[in-house]
């Protein structure tokens, strides 16, 4: 499929974007990695009048520490996470998640704020960052905001930005050190979305669950922050009883669609077994 005619911007600043977004209206729209974008303007799904490239604003690109938060700019690449070494000090949740999405060439070009800015249920990053206590910085014709990540979400493709808005960078509260952290995805093969995934993190106090947050990708219209089931574990051992207690609050709030990918209770059972498997991982990399 060829996508319906369009116009093409590419701006050098982040000014100059937010301008342009504001004077071509509500058809226009921000292009980051293009991953989701394009296929849906190839099937007609999305018809945008302009697009507005986003590439050539460097103040967009970049991890660094900003007191006691890690803050990423929104067209930072899955590919930049992997390597970098403040996310490996910081956050390996990330980079970890990051390595299970798409495939290299993918990775090579998508973003982070493309992958959480979208409302798209299948992308992993969006309930990762619920789990992590993220926030959004947004840039509008009416100044500058912060929305935090389980704010964000409001259905599937649905989000909290506003006409003309941009996310332009991710804060995320850096972890406590010796935190735990595990990133579960099923996937029927490289490249596709998740079958079920959990990502989590924990800390553990003499053998037994001090604090944990656990976010569940692809088992809803928007991501999930599985809240009752991180109760379910605080001061447990992990016994398999806690484990299968986290689990079945978890499936309780999913609502996935019969798809392709399986069933929905076939897909809640997976979505159970991911949170075990992340609850697993994760005990056993805190110290």
């Amino acid at each position: 499929m060829i996508p319906g005619p369009f116009s093409y911007h590419r701006p050098s600043t982040l000014a100059d974007a937010v301008r342009l977004l504001a004077s071509l209206g509500d058809e226009a729209r921000p292009l980051a990695g293009g991953h989701s974008l394009i296929p849906m303007m190839k099937l007609r799904l999305a018809t945008p009048q302009s697009l507005v490239d986003l590439h050539g604003i460097d103040s967009l690109r970049g991890i660094r520490s900003d007191g006691g938060a890690i803050l990423i700019g929104a067209m930072t690449t899955q590919h930049d996470l992997i390597g970098s070494d403040v996310i490996a000090r910081s956050l390996p949740i990330l980079a970890e998640a990051a390595a299970l999405i798409a495939d290299p060439q993918v990775r090579y070009c998508g973003t982070i704020g493309g992958n959480v800015a979208n409302g798209d249920p299948g992308n992993d990053m969006p309930a990762l960052m619920m789990t992590l206590g993220a926030s959004y910085l947004l840039e509008g014709p009416d100044g500058s905001r912060t929305v935090a990540a389980t704010d964000f979400y409001q259905g599937a493709y649905f989000t909290a930005l506003e006409p003309g808005e941009i996310l332009t960078a991710i804060s995320i509260p850096a972890p406590s050190s010796g935190h735990g952290y595990a990133y579960e995805k099923l996937k029927r093969k490289v490249g596709d979305y998740a079958t079920a995934a959990a990502a989590l993190v924990l800390t553990m106090s003499g053998g037994k669950v001090a604090t944990c947050s656990i976010g569940l990708t692809n088992l809803a219209e928007t991501p999930l922050l599985a809240e009752d089931a991180a109760k379910a574990v605080i001061g447990t051992d992990l016994d398999e009883e806690s484990l299968k207690q986290a689990a079945a609050a978890a499936e309780a709030i999913m609502s996935p669609s019969a798809d392709t990918r399986g069933p929905v209770e076939y897909r809640k059972h997976v979505g159970g077994i991911m949170v075990m498997r992340a609850l697993k991982r994760a005990a056993a990399r805190a110290s």
